[in-house]
């Protein structure tokens, strides 16, 4: 009896550590005087049933008993019981994660989701954007993260100090920064004021500035500087190599042997392209489905290719030649000189467009998106993407909304089959293009409604287009008739967006965790 009893108060000690945790819960009722009552917070806005907020817990769990430790408190509020408070803060989507520094002064989180990236981004943003540092404090900042800034400025080099605090700010959500007016530490260091400093926790440790005192110049040091000379894209560095506005060379291999094999053969070619080309290896079983991406055959590995981020252009290896050093050197050269042109993957041009929504592919891009007088409301879009599959019936029924005579176009592409000019790093996103401004697309990052998205166009597009208005006079008014042959179509189109809205209202039904975020700015990510 006695073991059935220690059984049973161990299964309750047990269950008692399970559920302890560091992350506070919080409602309504406490939410106010929590976050008033510590200088940072960074809080968490879920829904129980969302498959993105059950993979992060664990992340969060973790990143929250480490902070603990620098009095930075993690807290979560479950939306489903907290509606009125979510709403407050103008939570769309879930996970929605926002830093506050009190309860009117809050900003949205914008590191990865993993324990080390969520760690390293509170620790920043408890920090000033630029921390004095002295000789007893120096070489503790220097290994506090990854990466660290350092300025060395004399007391009365108010340039120098203004331009670096200045950079400092525009980066402190990237990486920490330090500054001292002691010239002996400097001296130290081999600088002399005014001087700046990166330091590392890879390659050789530190590199040192010396450029024009500027806070683009400074901002591109410390961006380039801050890249591994072979480094590994993942989830948590791959948007980082994109803001380099670099481009990146990737090494695609199979094993952790093969890929740190090939990154000691084209190391050389990194250093001396350093600052030109960022060169990274890439887990070719857990991410060689990006291959595609890169117009490359998937599933032939080793492989290579170099993606030119800034306009998004690719420019894949010969994957029947091996990786030497010589064979892609010789390419990567020519990659630097302009010899190679990017290769450019599009289905095939549709020979007539069926529905209201315009499909766009990579070879009529140009003249549907940015040569159309039109404004253009454009969801780049993946066929796998479930986000995608409960946006479709809505995005055909506002397409329906705007005639041709009405200076908008609705369309979209399939960015997993076509390459398109810009970054795209989850599904669905969507950008308007309006007219004669198409330099410039604006990312819609509203609730996908048909409501939100027709303001969105009306308030961003050069026509100012109201779809509504239109609308109401065509209820009002004695409907004029369709041009001969029209009749019919029109009404069938009628019937497919009824019947494809059922269908995804059935999906949104029976597939919750596929359609998490659907009312908000939830993505299917790369």
């Amino acid at each position: 009896m006695a073991s059935f009893r220690s059984i049973a108060l161990g299964l309750v000690a047990a269950a008692a550590i399970a559920s302890a945790s560091d992350v506070h819960e919080l409602k309504k009722d406490t939410f106010t005087d929590f976050v008033k009552s510590h200088d940072l917070v960074l809080a968490e806005f879920f829904a129980p049933w969302c498959g993105h907020c059950k993979a992060l817990a664990p992340e969060y769990e973790e990143a929250a008993t480490t902070l603990k430790e620098k009095d930075i408190p993690l807290a979560k509020i479950d939306c489903t019981e907290e509606a009125d408070l979510c709403k407050d803060y103008g939570v769309e989507g879930y996970p929605t994660i926002k830093v506050f520094r009190g309860p009117d002064n809050v900003q949205a989180y914008s590191g990865a989701r993993k324990a080390p990236a969520i760690i390293s981004y509170m620790t920043k943003q408890a920090l000033p954007a630029v921390s004095v540092l002295t000789s007893e404090t120096l070489e503790e900042f220097k290994t506090s993260d990854k990466v660290v800034v350092v300025g060395y400025f004399a007391a009365d080099d108010k340039t120098s100090n203004t331009t670096f605090a200045e950079a400092a700010e525009t980066m402190r959500d990237d990486y920490l920064f330090g500054a001292t007016n002691d010239a002996a530490l400097g001296d130290a260091e081999g600088v002399k004021q005014p001087a700046i400093v990166l330091y590392k926790s890879f390659d050789e440790g530190k590199d040192v500035f010396e450029e024009k005192f500027d806070k683009e110049a400074i901002s591109k040091f410390a961006k380039t500087a801050a890249i591994p000379l072979v480094g590994e894209v993942g989830p948590e560095t791959y948007a980082g190599y994109m803001a380099a506005g670099i481009p990146l060379a990737y090494i695609f291999a199979e094993t952790p042997e093969e890929r740190a094999e090939l990154a000691e053969t084209l190391k050389p070619l990194a250093q001396k392209h350093k600052g030109a080309i960022s060169f990274a290896t890439i887990d070719a079983k857990s991410f060689g489905a990006h291959a595609g991406n890169l117009n490359l055959e998937v599933d032939k590995w080793p492989a290579f290719a170099i993606q030119e981020t800034v306009k998004n252009q690719k420019f894949p290896f010969d994957q029947n030649k091996k990786l030497t050093h010589d064979d892609v050197g010789a390419f990567v050269q020519d990659f630097v000189d302009g010899k190679i042109e990017p290769s450019i993957k599009s289905e095939p041009i549709p020979e007539k467009q069926e529905g209201p929504v315009q499909v766009v592919v990579a070879n009529n891009y140009k003249e549907v998106v940015l040569d159309n007088d039109h404004d253009v409301l454009l969801e780049f879009y993946a066929p796998w993407c479930g986000h995608c599959k409960a946006l479709a019936p809505k995005y055909e029924e506002l397409a329906a909304m705007y005639p041709s005579s009405s200076k908008v176009t609705v369309a979209k592409v399939d960015a997993t089959a076509n390459d398109v000019p810009d970054e795209i790093q989850g599904f669905p996103t969507i950008k308007l293009f309006p007219a004669g401004g198409k330099d410039e697309p604006i990312t819609y990052s509203g609730s996908r409604t048909i409501e939100d998205l027709a303001e969105f166009i009306k308030e961003n597009g050069k026509y100012k287009v109201d779809a509504y208005e239109g609308q109401n006079e065509t209820d009002e008014a004695e409907s004029a008739p369709l041009p001969e042959g029209m009749g019919e179509a029109a009404k069938a189109a009628t019937e497919v967006v009824k019947s494809a809205a059922s269908e995804a209202t059935e999906a949104v039904k029976t597939a919750a965790v596929d359609t998490d975020g659907d009312d908000g700015s939830e993505h299917d990510e790369l």
